[in-house]
């Protein structure tokens, strides 16, 4: 197979991938919300965002029948994060379709509390029903479609998750996530100063030589080669960046100028090894996770990125 060959799949790729997000835009933010509350984390879902939009550009070949995407979004979110339980062998809960009581009961729920607290209180597959159908107002057939039950089933579920934290005490519940080591590493603070001055070379001195540079659906470099040749091929802007907390993680929090003053631009974490940079990750191109993030931290976000990036829309 000739290189030509390759990059030619490689732009055909490019071109699918950058039409898909034109069609589910209007759904993604919905989306990875959902992922957020199904895995209990921001982190894990976004890792599980991620993960769905690369299955759905991948496998939408499968489908012969006219397909409602958002469906197909949440079924691929879903199915997906149940195999990953499975894997980890947690149980992922029941659905069971059992003879309820018929007596009525306000429904003084508080969605956005109980939101904090489904994943500690309820199976993988519960949590799904709940979300589905609660918060993003699917009908009870599509849902028993997306999490392989019935009906009755998902029905029978939510009254009893209803129940449930109608009785429980939720503000008795941990949520926070622990923070972890915010030790300030010395590889750390020279790479902030080499990113402020805009210094590739300085940049590319902290970085391994076997490297995996990362920028979340965007590309992927294995090494310091591709990453001089690649993504800092034609520089640093000396953009200002800073430490932060972000859900508990140490981040990179990289700054860009606007007539709103200055705007999150990027964010990012690295991990060290043998006081080297062996992984560096980007949020550059995720949008949900941008604004979500620079909401958490209190910051504005860059809605404009030049030539291609245009979340003003």
């Amino acid at each position: 197979m000739t290189d030509d060959t390759i990059n030619k799949w490689n732009e055909t790729s490019r071109e699918l991938r950058q039409q898909l997000d034109s069609v589910i835009a209007e759904f993604g933010t919905g989306l990875w919300n959902y992922c957020r509350y199904l895995t209990g984390s921001p982190w894990d879902g976004e890792d599980l965002y991620q993960e769905t939009m690369l299955k759905v550009l991948g496998g939408l070949f499968q489908r012969w029948h006219p397909t409602n995407l958002k469906s197909y979004l949440y079924r691929i979110a879903t199915n997906t994060w149940m195999d990953h339980c499975r894997r980890e062998k947690r149980n992922v809960g029941e659905l069971l379709e059992e003879n309820i009581p018929s007596e009525e009961f306000a429904d003084s729920l508080d969605l956005e509390e109980a939101l904090k607290v489904l994943f500690q209180l309820f199976s993988p597959r519960q949590t799904a029903v709940f979300l589905l159908m609660e918060v993003f107002r699917f009908q009870a057939h599509e849902i028993a479609s997306m999490v392989k039950t019935t009906p009755g089933a998902v029905y029978a579920t939510i009254r009893r998750m209803k129940i449930k934290l109608r009785n429980q005490p939720i503000e008795n519940i941990p949520t926070d996530i622990k923070n972890q080591d915010t030790e300030h590493h010395e590889i750390i603070q020279a790479y902030l100063q080499a990113l402020s001055d805009g210094d590739v070379e300085d940049v590319l001195a902290l970085i391994s030589d076997q490297a995996h540079y990362e920028a979340s659906l965007g590309f992927i470099e294995v090494s310091k080669d591709e990453i001089r040749n690649g993504s800092m091929l034609h520089g640093l802007p000396g953009y200002k960046a800073k430490q932060f907390m972000l859900w508990g993680k140490p981040v990179i929090v990289v700054f860009a100028d606007s007539n709103e003053g200055e705007v999150v631009h990027d964010i990012q974490y690295q991990e060290i090894e043998n006081n080297k940079i062996v992984y560096h990750r980007s949020y550059f191109f995720r949008k949900e996770f941008i604004i979500a993030a620079s909401k958490e931290l209190g910051l504005k976000p860059q809605l404009m990125k030049e030539p291609s990036i245009h979340w003003d829309n």
